[in-house]
């Protein structure tokens, strides 16, 4: 059967032609037709046309202009975010584009931005991006193939550890025409690959050619997007101001976003501070985080007078697993029974009745709020992947339902003692003159908390409370985000609150998550520790799904046995964002499934603006 190609027309139509000469020549026979689109979906279609009007959570006409200020905590020494040992301004990464632009309100689903079409061989053994040819640097140069290749190159040979694992199964990327760059991948079992390489930022390699990659810089770096770096203050501040000429700005994609003239961003050491700050009107925009704020704290004349609104914007994201994380590297967290036990102790009722205003929801599960998070017993889709790992995982991941311990809310956890007791003299500790101690050593069992938000003291010193109870003395340490960022990077810590995000289409990702080797890669986010042959093999097995119904089914599978390892004490979630803005604002009617919060799609209303002004005189 003659191999095929598709050619885009107008409107997003398309035809099968022959596949060009030049991929014939440089890549293996692909399996079936060779694919040519302006998108790419992870499964099924694309859900725009080429050249379709914006996306319908946009306001194409949305006004451009005015100034911004929004907050950030900690500090920053760096405008290079690829590297570990920076810390990175806020907002930086927005100065480059990427090959491709991520659909909100899709599952997994890519459109060329640098790239003007994409195309792929059924068997997904490679990904070519054909790039627009008005893509320009902000100098004006245009952007390269030669600037795509350095870009994967220097990223996977210096950049943070995330990117060796996240680009692991692609071998390489070569020119292979004058705005046609062709990626390799390892062999044609990731079918994610061609979105993974799409995410590619793509950084200017003439400007790089006299800079060390790996050195921590203030230098303002040469960008391509829609902003650019206007001003700094180390550690105070960053401006970013919008780049008026952005060679993209026309595409369909992005009329209506990127509305604001400056982002300013002030730093601010201390949450209280940056919370009286935006009520003071030195900040324009707030995400709230603490619901004890939510449900208290804006009850202030500005809210009362409508000054500053509040939102609650639903969403349909995976809530991820926020935590507290073990260490599995320190010894005394290596023993399953030991980690469950300090996590019994966590009185999440009582904490979300006193402390969070009954706001959340306990985190069960590692992709909570989507069809991948597992319950109750494993289906015979999932017992395909999990039997063949009986007896290298935990038994109860086919027995049980995966339940975390609850207590009434009266802050009574004898109950709880009594079950954390029992775990820890099954593991060989016991109290003796108060303090829990391993039998066969005499050590006591005794950590720290490592923290970088003070907000989270009074959430911990409850939870160190009830370990005391039970002998078990866990310090709390709040640290600044630079000494926060070296210990979690050099993996120097007990335990620390850690989240770990995951979209609706897990895949590489996992491996920097929990494979085996990032657990001993410096910086890696792995942070857990964990070093495991069956869970490196549905790491493997996941990023092969072949189709949408064996992901699911590998990544409950995997949730099961995460969940069951005990690895951390899960935190609690919310389905919906939190956000109090000054009234100048007006953003779109509709929000996107998947990005409930994009504040790139706001503006500022001129008539909002001028009575808010006109009231704060």
């Amino acid at each position: 059967m003659a191999i095929r190609r598709r050619s885009v027309l107008a409107g997003g139509a398309a035809l099968w032609v022959g596949a060009p000469a030049i991929l014939r020549a440089q890549t293996p026979a692909p399996a079936g037709k060779v694919n040519v689109n302006h998108g790419f979906a992870m499964h099924g279609e694309p859900k725009y046309k080429a050249d379709a009007g914006p996306p319908d959570y946009l306001n194409p006409e949305a006004p451009k202009g005015g100034t911004v200020r929004l907050g950030a905590r900690g500090t920053f020494d760096s405008l290079h975010p690829f590297i570990v040992k920076s810390v990175p301004a806020a907002g930086i990464t927005q100065i480059w584009d990427t090959l491709c632009w991520n659909s909100r309100d899709e599952a997994s689903t890519e459109y060329g931005l640098i790239a003007e079409t994409i195309e792929w061989p059924d068997d997904r053994s490679w990904v070519a991006f054909n790039l627009r040819p008005q893509a320009r640097w902000h100098d004006g140069s245009p952007i390269t193939v030669e600037d795509v290749i350095f870009s994967l190159d220097i990223l996977k040979a210096k950049g943070a550890p995330n990117y060796a694992f996240y680009y692991h199964d692609v071998l390489k990327a070569e020119k292979v025409g004058d705005r046609k760059v062709l990626f390799s991948f390892r062999d044609n079992t990731n079918k994610e690959l061609p979105l993974i390489v799409g995410q590619l930022p793509v950084l200017p390699s003439k400007w790089w050619a006299s800079r060390d990659f790996e050195k921590v810089s203030l230098e303002i770096p040469l960008g391509s997007g829609p902003y650019k770096v206007d001003s700094f203050d180390v550690g105070r501040s960053i401006s970013y101001r919008r780049v008026p000429d952005w060679w993209a700005k026309d595409l369909w994609m992005n009329r209506g976003r990127n509305n604001f003239d400056v982002l300013r961003y002030e730093y601010y050491r201390d949450v209280t501070v940056q919370f009286e700050a935006f009520k003071a009107g030195d900040l324009d925009v707030r995400q709230e985080n603490i619901a004890r704020n939510w449900a208290t704290a804006y009850d202030i004349p500005a809210v009362r007078d409508g000054r500053i609104q509040r939102a609650e914007i639903p969403h349909e994201l995976p809530t991820g697993m926020q935590c507290f994380a073990f260490n599995t590297r320190r010894d005394y967290f290596k023993d399953k029974r030991v980690r469950e036990a300090i996590g019994t102790m966590f009185d999440f009722a009582w904490a979300n009745k006193n402390l969070f205003y009954g706001m959340y929801k306990r985190n069960i599960s590692f992709f909570g709020n989507s069809e991948l998070a597992s319950s109750g017993l494993p289906t015979a889709a999932e017992l395909k992947y999990l039997e063949p790992l009986r007896g290298k995982i935990p038994e109860e991941v086919f027995t049980k339902e995966f339940k975390l311990p609850e207590s009434d809310g009266t802050g009574n956890v004898r109950e709880l003692a009594r079950r954390a007791l029992s775990l820890l003299k099954q593991a060989g500790w016991e109290i003796k003159d108060g303090k829990m101690t391993e039998t066969k050593t005499g050590r006591k069992l005794a950590f720290e908390m490592l923290l970088n938000d003070a907000s989270f003291e009074r959430v911990v010193l409850p939870y160190k409370q009830n370990l005391e109870r039970i002998g078990i003395d866990m310090t709390v340490r709040t640290v600044d985000t630079a000494q926060f960022k070296r210990r979690e990077d050099e993996f120097d810590y007990d335990m620390m609150v850690e989240g770990f995000g995951q979209s609706l289409s897990p895949g590489n990702e996992q491996r920097d998550f929990w494979g085996s080797k990032a657990a001993d890669t410096p910086g890696s986010r792995n942070s857990l520790g964990v070093k495991d042959a069956a869970i490196d093999s549905l790491i493997d097995t996941l990023i092969a799904a072949p189709d949408r119904e064996s992901l699911i089914a590998v990544t409950r599978a995997l949730d099961r046995v995460l969940l069951w390892s005990n690895f951390v004490v899960p935190n609690w979630h919310n389905n919906k964002v939190f956000v109090a803005y000054w009234n100048r604002f007006a953003r779109p009617e509709k929000s996107a499934r998947y990005a409930p919060f994009a504040f790139d799609t706001w503006w500022i209303d001129e008539a909002k603006d001028r009575a808010l002004q006109r009231e704060r005189k």
